[in-house]
């Protein structure tokens, strides 16, 4: 009989471990299996390089809200207008979150003539579903339209990022080290109390704690997002620490080494040296070279 590979069809596939994904791949890699793999995350995180390198991916985008639409009406259940708009929204591109909510709103309110109001549906969930995967995609495309909404100074986008990862379930303090970390980096000279305030916030996340910590962290938000911005700190920084691994331990200029001993002061260590000399206090091979270079923006 004519051979054919073997079809393996693993849904979830970002449930299984590295162990777990790293035995299937010789039978990928040879042929005798082929395998189709279904995940809700993004493979570049879930599915080692190994085994992704050797399959093609298919991106499949969430339903929109007339999707949701279209198929809420194939359950042939009635609903005013304003019930339908919500639940297609509250669905956020997922057909069974509709489906689900559909069939237990008519579960709940059986004996009610029409049960598929938008207040039997309201009063069906207790909160709107908030996507948000802590350890996914999700997490890191929040927090990275959240810190570039600061960099903008964009205080209505970062607000509103801000206010999704809490209600989605973010450690408030995870976003309040961010905070801290933005207030160098792209605040920096700019507006040096920024670090001030971005530390004041952490400290009352850790002491206040949900949900009140949500007032401190909101108006740091604001502040940051406001503040002029200057990353030439965290620029010249990055580049002294390249010429550091590039040219390693160059000999300090002896008038700026430590004198403590006869001897040293004999071999001229600290000979030469005045308090505001203008002459230049790096190595020699890097003599004239400059990092700070400041850039300030939104001033």
């Amino acid at each position: 009989m004519e051979q054919r590979p073997n079809l393996l069809f693993l849904d979830e596939i970002h449930r299984f471990n590295k162990a777990q994904q790293d035995f299937l791949l010789p039978y990928v890699e040879s042929g005798k299996l082929t395998l189709i793999g279904a995940t809700t995350e993004n493979p570049s995180f879930e599915v080692i390089p190994a085994l992704l390198s050797r399959c093609r991916v298919f991106v499949l985008q969430s339903l929109s809200e007339d999707d949701i639409r279209t198929i809420i009406r194939r359950t042939k259940i009635k609903m005013p207008k304003d019930a339908m708009e919500w639940l297609a929204a509250l669905a956020n591109g997922d057909a069974r979150i509709a489906i689900t909510a559909v069939e237990n709103c008519k579960r709940l309110y059986a004996n009610s003539s029409n049960s598929i109001t938008l207040e039997n549906l309201k009063s069906t969930f207790e909160h709107a579903f908030i996507r948000f995967d802590k350890k996914g995609e999700e997490h890191y495309d929040t927090i990275s339209a959240f810190i570039k909404s600061m960099r903008a100074g964009d205080a209505d986008a970062a607000l509103y990022y801000l206010a999704r990862m809490i209600e989605g379930g973010e450690d408030p303090k995870f976003i309040a080290r961010r905070m801290v970390v933005f207030a160098s980096e792209d605040i920096g000279l700019a507006q040096p109390t920024a670090l001030v305030v971005a530390n004041a916030v952490f400290q009352a996340v850790d002491t206040i704690g949900l949900p009140e910590c949500q007032e401190n962290l909101a108006h740091g938000v604001a502040y940051l997002a406001l503040a002029a911005k200057d990353r030439s700190a965290y620029d010249a920084y990055f580049e002294a620490l390249a010429d550091v691994k590039k040219t390693g331990n160059l000999p300090i200029p002896l008038k700026i080494r430590n004198a403590p001993t006869k001897l040293m002061k004999e071999l001229n260590y600290g000979k030469g040296y005045e308090k505001y000399d203008k002459t230049g206090y790096l190595p020699e091979k890097l003599k004239g070279k400059r990092y700070l270079r400041r850039k300030t923006k939104g001033d």
